[in-house]
């Protein structure tokens, strides 16, 4: 799913269901992966290792040697020189993408089970104005869980953000505005605006991210793309 939102110079690998989790959860570790899960309960140990798993054969399609990929600043992933990134799990799913910093400035993607967030999530994530647009939303397309969708859509905002700025993003500081789609096709796009500077690149302030969301196979799929300036 994710593989479709992203443009052809991202390589995307995922593991769906039950087969392709256990297939990439059984993928072995490096020492310095191994340290950080050697406690950890069997789900974590399973997510941790299905989206490296990915992420290394994804770094095999782009000719770059497989190699630990591990936690920095904020948990987020150390990759490879040259490389951009951004890994996500959920129930029955992990996902990894990669691109050539030289095609990309940043990356982020999200997945999250189709399902109702739980009480009390959306009030915490979602600005008046998303709020309003979610019950829009919801009025014209019932099927599609809209609040899950925004919550995983902020995530992926943050995902691109961070490796550009090192900063933390906040809910409240991107205001995101979700296309509908095609009333037979789930899915569509989003623009996200940030409401605090945005990253600089090539000298010009970015005010706002564009992403696209899917859903399908009982997961909603987020993906932010940040082009070179």
């Amino acid at each position: 799913m994710i593989e479709e939102l992203l443009p052809e110079t991202v390589v995307a690998v995922a593991a769906h269901g039950e087969e392709g989790v256990r297939e990439f959860g059984d993928g072995p570790l490096y020492p310095e992966e191994e340290a950080l899960v050697a406690r950890a309960v069997a789900k974590r140990r399973r997510e941790f290792t299905v989206v490296r798993s990915c992420a290394r054969r994804a770094m095999e399609k782009l000719g770059v040697p497989p190699q630990p990929v591990l936690p920095g600043e904020r948990g987020a992933p150390q990759w490879p020189a040259g490389l951009t990134g951004s890994m996500t799990h959920c129930d029955g799913y992990g996902a990894a993408a990669l691109v050539r910093t030289a095609d990309l400035a940043s990356l982020g993607i999200d997945a999250e089970p189709h399902r109702p967030l739980p009480e009390g999530v959306l009030s915490a994530v979602a600005l008046p104005t998303e709020a309003e647009r979610l019950r829009r939303l919801a009025g014209d397309r019932p099927e599609v869980h809209w609040d899950r969708l925004l919550f995983s859509a902020k995530e992926s905002v943050y995902k691109a953000w961070f490796p550009l700025t090192r900063k933390w993003l906040d809910f409240s500081e991107a205001d995101i505005d979700i296309d509908a789609g095609l009333a037979d096709d789930a899915r569509g796009t989003f623009r996200a605006r940030l409401l605090v500077p945005g990253p600089l690149l090539g000298g010009h302030r970015i005010g706002h991210f564009d992403g696209r969301w899917a859903v399908g196979r009982g997961i909603v799929a987020t993906a932010v793309t940040v082009p070179r300036v």
